[in-house]
């Protein structure tokens, strides 16, 4: 028998070097001059990843020569000899014509599953989603059928809305790329700011990138079947009860008045628990998707119930002048305390740039600044953060200026966000029960 020819040195070399070696041998049932030969390679322990095209060399060189020759010279078929294999079934070099026999077929290597392998990442993998469509991952705090869940879909029409169980969780759902947005209540017209979020603004890094004006629409929802008569309580959010307080005594409710985590949760509570003497006040969405009957529509107290939402990001946007632009801040200052807000607002002021909210929140850091005086003794104050939005944009002058003015007399001062405001035509929301109860109550006295 002929003797094997000696495999490339240079392309051996580099796959035995080092901890890369692994040790390959013929699957059982390979034998030298078998014309399918495969081979299986077993990774020794300390073995490290190696470059693919080496592997795929050097097995092929191997499996050539387990065949009884290494060579693969036009002559080979003519010799009898094993032709050079497919690695993966790649497309070998074309053969010469037959001459008295047919050449025998070429070894079959499977060394790596392709279909396997991992996708490499692609430059459309590390680009930010966009601004708008179906591929927008919006979180909200909530359960499906929450206000909050609305406002996603307005703020960004066909999203995929995320809801979250705390506010800082849809924090952390964009800030861990989990979402790309997130959009979360800060006031609402009745019910004043949502302190929380202010608090969460702070202490995370997102940027606000827009608002969202929502009018809240109440609905008393129970189980299907179930009358006003037989209810004992009512549950919902603490805002929703006390935005539906006079209207529920209008309708002859004195019953037990429970807080709940979110106006959709208690919705969902009332209809998983069977609960037929408690009734819930949500959205009308939340009595579709939860299977619950709306025993009053538009029970809210005031027509004007809006809650005003912020629209959260990573990066910011970019601030232009050709439309309505809103700016939110938040400053302090360690030694002269509240006196600093007359310096911000005067700032404002001589610049004719109007205030949309002044919110205060107590200083986490030092909640209390002593004052010791040898005559009358230590006078202790309150230390506040202080949160402005502002009817202007960052690329505006005016506001450039006087932030900057303003940045000389406080300790810290950071931009929220420079967002469009949200100018989209007024809804109002229909006509509160007690209104509806008052108005039939006094044209049937007129009678």
């Amino acid at each position: 028998m002929e003797a094997a020819a000696a495999p490339a040195p240079a392309v051996l070399d580099a796959f035995f070097a080092g901890p890369r070696h692994h040790q390959l041998r013929p699957a059982a049932g390979a034998v030298a001059g078998c014309r399918s030969a495969r081979l299986q390679a077993q990774p020794c322990r300390a073995a490290a990843r190696f470059a693919r095209a080496d592997w795929q060399a050097a097995c092929a060189i191997l499996a050539s020569n387990s065949g009884g020759s290494g060579s693969t010279s036009p002559d080979a078929a003519s010799d009898g000899r094993q032709p050079a294999p497919r690695v993966n079934g790649q497309k070998p070099p074309p053969a010469p014509a037959p001459a008295l026999e047919a050449a025998p077929a070429p070894a079959e290597l499977d060394l790596v599953p392709v279909s396997n392998l991992p996708r490499p990442l692609s430059i459309s993998d590390l680009s930010p989603a966009p601004m708008h469509g179906s591929q927008l991952r919006v979180a909200y705090q909530g359960v499906p059928g929450a206000y909050s869940e609305a406002a996603a879909a307005k703020a960004y029409p066909g999203c995929d809305a995320i809801p979250c169980d705390q506010f800082e969780v849809a924090f952390q759902a964009v800030e861990l790329w989990i979402a790309d947005r997130a959009v979360l209540p800060v006031e609402n017209s009745l019910g004043g700011s949502i302190h929380r979020n202010y608090d969460l603004l702070l202490r995370h890094r997102l940027h606000i990138v827009g608002e969202v004006q929502l009018p809240v629409h109440h609905c008393l929802l129970a189980l299907p079947g179930v009358r006003r008569e037989l209810l004992t309580r009512v549950i919902s959010h603490p805002q929703a009860l006390a935005q539906c307080e006079l209207t529920l005594n209008a309708m002859g409710l004195n019953v037990a008045r429970e807080a709940f985590d979110d106006t959709a949760g208690a919705a969902e509570h009332v209809a998983a628990g069977g609960l037929c003497d408690t009734a819930a006040i949500a959205s009308a969405r939340a009595a579709e998707l939860y299977g619950l009957q709306v025993l009053a529509d538009g029970i809210q107290d005031d027509a004007g119930n809006v809650t005003r939402f912020v629209m959260l990001a990573r990066e910011p946007i970019t601030p232009r002048t050709d439309r309505p632009f809103k700016t939110s801040i938040v400053f302090a200052h360690d030694a002269d305390g509240t006196s600093i807000l007359f310096k911000v607002l005067s700032a404002f002021a001589f610049r004719d740039i109007s205030l949309t909210k002044i919110e205060s929140r107590p200083h986490r850091h030092r909640p209390i600044r002593l004052v010791d005086d040898a005559n009358v003794g230590t006078a202790k104050h309150f230390e506040y953060m202080f949160y402005i939005d502002f009817q202007a944009s960052m690329a505006d002058v005016r506001a450039q200026n006087a932030l900057a003015e303003i940045q000389e007399f406080t300790s810290f001062l950071r931009v929220l966000g420079s967002y469009p405001m949200d100018m989209t035509p007024w809804e109002a929301a229909p006509s509160s029960w007690s209104s509806r109860v008052d108005n039939s109550s006094s044209s049937s006295s007129q009678h």
